[in-house]
């Protein structure tokens, strides 16, 4: 047994290599293909570019003419930070009274809201595009903000099973101390839930940060496209700023992960009591 384990080990890394180079070769194929000193996809040579240079970057910030790709980039902070903002509120609210608290029609709600998450978001795209016209909505950022942070809570099923996990003793000393239900939401769950909290901040922020199909359809401006619709209308000799442009809009969101990533392993731990 002792002979064999070096070389299940070294099968184990090997399949491991293999499917981390998988999953990489991609990255590191736009990556290249956005330094291409000619932006063209068919000047290729089979995978990588003939040619390379770093005024792709260059461009895709200065030559705002045509692609306005900072102003794209505004537009998106802009609907992704509200949007993670208010969704985020929206969800741990509506996660943390769907776990604390036992009301009437809380069953029926939530067997309402699993069968409502079952159909694609898509099949009411026509109803809202009505809707935003009634409204005077389109061409509006907030109406994305909107959109997003209205319909975050629909999604609030992984929160609750997050608040589900704390120990009931921790709520029941709290009350047994006199603390307001308020209280302990803020000085007793909210200290408990900080990876939760993150992975839903985290999500808010990312949908909206990627997303096309609502952007696309409220936005006709220009000026006020994101930088996912903005980069599908760049021309066939474009590719090279597209990649790079699609490589920058990845850094934010690599960023929050890493400055982030330390409170997913602390939580409920810190205040875990003994039964």
């Amino acid at each position: 047994m002792k002979k064999e384990r070096p070389i299940e080990v070294a099968i184990t890394y090997l399949i491991l290599i293999l499917v981390s180079f998988v999953f990489f070769f991609p990255v590191l194929w736009l990556i290249l293909a956005s330094f291409s000193a000619t932006g063209s996809i068919y000047d290729f040579d089979g995978f990588f570019p003939k040619s390379f240079s770093a005024g792709t970057f260059i461009r895709l910030f200065t030559d705002t003419q045509m692609y306005d790709y900072p102003s794209w980039l505004r537009n998106t902070l802009f609907i992704a930070s509200f949007s993670c903002l208010f969704s985020t509120v929206l969800v741990i609210l509506t996660a943390y009274t769907m776990s604390r608290f036992r009301f009437k029609m809380r069953k029926t709600l939530m067997k309402s809201t699993l069968v409502l998450s079952m159909f694609p978001s898509f099949m009411g795209m026509t109803a809202v595009y009505l809707i935003m016209i009634n409204f005077g909505l389109i061409n509006n950022l907030w109406a994305l903000v909107l959109i997003y942070s209205a319909g975050a809570p629909m999604g609030y099923l992984v929160q609750k099973g997050y608040f589900d996990t704390i120990s009931s003793s921790i709520y029941e000393a709290a009350t047994i101390d006199g603390a307001s239900n308020p209280t302990i939401f803020w000085k007793v769950s909210m200290p408990l839930s900080k990876p939760i909290l993150v992975y839903t901040a985290l999500t808010s922020f990312a949908w909206p940060w990627s997303d096309f199909i609502l952007p696309n359809m409220l936005l006709k401006n220009r000026d006020l496209w994101t930088v996912a619709v903005g980069l599908t209308h760049l021309g066939e000799t474009e590719f090279a700023r597209f990649a790079a442009g699609a490589i920058f809009i990845a850094v934010p969101i690599v960023i929050l992960y890493f400055s982030l990533s330390r409170f997913l392993i602390t939580g409920v731990s810190d205040g875990a009591v003994k039964q």
